[in-house]
This record gives C-alpha cells, structure tokens and sequence, in this order.
C-alpha cells in the first residue's frame, strides 16, 4: 500500500505530521508492506529565496501582531514538545521552498526521499538552518546520504521542476487547500497533523478496503 504525504518543509505542523505518521506506521501489522512517498506542496509558491522573518511573515498573513505572531510560535514549540520534536523558532526566516522540493524529487529517484524530509524538517525547525540558499541544501543533501555532486547538478539546473509542478497540480485537483494531507492507498485522505491513534485507524481502514 502506498501513502502520500503532502507537505511543505517549512510548515511546523508537517513535521508533527510526519513524526505522529511513523508513530501510526510503527504500530501497524502491515507496516513493511507500506511505501511513503513524499508529494510537493507550497504554502506560497511567490515567496522570494530569503522572504525575511518569518513572524513578519506570520503577522501580515494572518492580520496579528507581532507579539501574537511571536507568541504563537511558543505555543508551537510547546505543542512539538508533546510529540518529542524540540522546535526552535525564535529567529527563524521564511523562504522559497521550490529548491528543496527538487531535491525531495531527486532523493525520491534515489530511494532516500524519507532521510532528506527528515533532515529539511530538523534543520528548519530546530537548528537555525536555511532550507532555501544552495550551500546549505548542498550540506543537508549529503548529511542524508545524497551525492553532494548530483544534487549540485539537480541545483544549478531546472532538474526535477516537473515533477514538483506535476505534485502542485494534483494537490489543487485534491482540493488540498492546507498540509500536511495524507493519501492512502489513493483513495482515503486524512487532513492536518491528526492524532496518533487517528493515524492508526485510517491505515487499518485503508488496509482492509485494498485487501477485500
């Protein structure tokens, strides 16, 4: 069975997604039967490389101030401590994601897709690191097994721009309007970081469904 996970790598909730999923996954009977495949999605697709902080961001987005915007990334940190993430995001700045979904596309082709997500979430989230400019992708792609050359090349060209169109396009025809969203076996959906045990019924449901 296939689930497809679309996300964002620098949306917070994403990477609470991810981590209640595996906690889902590593309980179901069927887990190694089971292939997650990351798709593309962008919560703003015009954003410029470095758009700046991103409680600036936040603030005009979402019509708060930025005291709110700053308070509520508080509440993130505290609400990722619950699920065992340590996020830190005082500081932090926004971007373009397109560059990382590239290279999400090409660990894909070399089976190393899940290890580079991984590594794109933790840098973000809890190390203060860009998953926007060339050199940093470069260092994370080979901190997740990549070949540091071949992702230079997929960088410094439009490698692997259909395939993230290709994702984009289907999330509108989903109808996804918020990530992360989860596609089982290609015809259940399950939107938002949802609880654990959630999780867990949608992947017996899935199973049993493909299996009658």
């Amino acid at each position: 069975m296939q689930v497809e996970i679309f996300s964002d790598v620098v949306c917070p909730w994403c990477y609470l997604g991810k981590r209640r999923f595996e906690q889902a996954l590593a309980q179901f009977e069927h887990r190694d039967e089971v292939t997650v495949v990351h798709r593309s999605f962008q919560l703003d697709p015009s954003a410029p490389a470095d758009a700046g902080p991103t409680v600036q961001m936040l603030s005009s987005k979402y019509g708060m101030s930025i005291e709110q915007a700053e308070q509520a990334q508080r509440q993130m940190e505290q609400r990722a401590a619950g699920d065992g993430l340590h996020y830190d995001l005082a500081g932090q700045r926004s971007g373009n994601t397109r560059d990382a979904h590239r290279l999400l596309q090409f660990a894909r082709e070399q089976g190393r897709q899940d290890e580079l997500a991984e590594r794109l979430f933790a840098a973000y989230f809890t190390e203060h690191r860009s998953v926007f400019d060339r050199e940093s992708l470069l260092a994370l792609a080979a901190e997740a097994g990549l070949d540091p050359q071949a992702a230079a090349t997929v960088l410094d060209s439009d490698a692997f721009a259909t395939e993230v169109d290709h994702d984009l396009a289907e999330a509108r025809a989903l109808g996804i309007t918020g990530v992360p969203f989860f596609v089982l076996d290609g015809r259940y959906g399950v939107s938002g970081a949802q609880p654990v045990e959630l999780l867990a019924t949608a992947l017996e449901r899935a199973w049993s469904d493909s299996a009658a």
